[in-house]
């Protein structure tokens, strides 16, 4: 899967709960039983269950898909960072690279948007990682909730790695598999790499959210975050067809996943789920975080004024609130997922929220800047609750290219952003 984003580390909360990224001591030099542990957990965290996709996963070499990946050798902080590409050719990485294949967490494979094939093992310092495979987790409960059935025309936008076209062409069967990346570089090693393992899907370089026009597909996946569903690609859908794919505002803190299908009679129904974790951002999509500074400022600072309140803040577990918020609150919104109590900041204005128990029922509310954020979540939730506490909401297509989400009652709404016009050949 493709990813490209300038945020925090692959472990952030917009990529998806990382492994625990252990290799029983067996697998540590056999890759049969990395694939075999891998896929244990997996079933034991409830992300796969018996089936096709399980099956395709547990002969699914990676180290042959990702026969290099890297590793972070620098300490958090440490400028310029040194990341040290490790080398299935080189017998003394195996080990080493087995974890990181089947570990769990996100694969590193390409940093500053070079060439994957032809490179040499070592140390790269400065600019980013420009590519990964996705977490494990999340790239396994997506196939699974995608449906794959052999013979199926499957669109698979975002080569990445090639992880997520390789399972499609296992399960069905390599002619009827496209899949697409924006990097020429991407395609081109995805070509081998599949190739190596027995594959000879169509491979495409182009843009994702045009997809592939004038053809119709049963499954089209997106593997990175947009900010509303590529109409494109909704044109692209078959009959009886299925489309995934991660939507999100310029914060990554409350994503959606949009499911889109189109009925037998070619009727769409589509829907967003509030889900925990995501893709990260494709090419070009704005992405706003919080700094260092600004959390230390959130954690240390007296802030604005403080009150006590009987009012409990929003439950993590209240997604849908949470995406609705993402959208409806708007002025860029960013939770900080690494404090131990609720904390969000809205770095465009300089305003933050830091809430913390203060006894039984009991809140110590404490916000700085020109926006009151906990009476605008307060009030949110209000409305959220009259609505039915959804944590899923209709989405909907105008004909002049708009989409709205909306929950059953109608009580909550909001319209995904139009595509600007730089948006046009965007792609992961």
């Amino acid at each position: 899967m493709s990813t490209l984003d300038t945020g925090p580390a692959p472990t952030d909360r917009a990529t998806g709960r990382p492994g625990d990224g252990s290799v029983p001591p067996r697998a540590a030099v056999d890759p049969a039983a990395a694939r075999a542990a891998m896929v244990a957990r997996l079933e034991a965290t409830g992300a796969l269950g018996p089936g096709l996709v399980r099956n395709a996963l547990l002969v699914l070499a990676r180290e042959v898909l990702m026969p290099q990946a890297y590793v972070r050798r620098s300490v958090p902080g440490e400028k310029p960072p040194r990341w040290e590409l490790l080398d299935w050719a080189a017998p003394q990485d195996r080990p080493e690279l087995l974890g990181l294949l089947y570990g769990g967490d996100s694969v590193l494979v390409q940093h500053d948007g070079e060439p994957l094939l032809g490179r040499a093992r070592g140390t790269r310092s400065g600019a980013s990682i420009t590519s990964m495979s996705t977490v494990m987790g999340l790239t396994a409960a997506l196939l699974e909730e995608l449906d794959l059935r052999p013979g199926q025309r499957v669109l698979d936008v975002g080569t990445g790695a090639g992880v997520t076209a390789a399972v499609a062409c296992q399960v069905c069967g390599d002619q009827a598999v496209v899949t697409l990346d924006r990097d020429r570089h991407l395609t081109e090693a995805a070509a081998v790499r599949l190739g190596d393992l027995g594959f000879r899907p169509e491979v495409v370089c182009g843009s994702g959210d045009q997809g592939c026009p004038v053809r119709v597909f049963e499954r089209i996946f997106v593997s990175y975050t947009v900010e509303r569903v590529p109409v494109a690609l909704v044109e692209q859908l078959a009959p009886r067809g299925k489309l995934l794919a991660h939507v999100t505002t310029a914060s990554p803190s409350w994503p959606a996943l949009a499911v889109v299908e189109r009925t037998a009679d070619g009727q769409l129904r589509a829907e967003l789920r509030a889900v925990e974790f995501a893709h990260r951002a494709g090419h070009g999509m704005e992405r706003i975080f919080l700094s260092e500074d600004f959390r230390q400022r959130i954690a240390t600072e007296p802030g604005t004024w403080t009150q006590q309140s009987m009012l409990a803040p929003p439950a993590d577990i209240d997604r849908g609130l949470w995406l609705a918020a993402d959208h409806l609150l708007g002025g860029g919104l960013v939770r900080d997922f690494s404090a131990e109590h609720l904390v969000i900041g809205a770095p465009g204005c300089g305003s933050w929220l830091r809430v913390e128990p203060a006894g039984q029922r009991r809140w110590s509310v404490t916000a700085h800047g020109p926006r009151d954020i906990w009476k605008e979540i307060q009030d949110l939730a209000v409305l959220w609750r009259m609505a039915g506490s959804p944590d899923r909401y209709r989405l909907s297509f105008d004909p002049d290219g708009g989409q709205r989400a909306a929950s059953v009652c109608g009580r909550l709404s909001w319209h995904l952003p139009l595509p600007r016009p730089s948006d046009e050949g965007a792609a992961a």
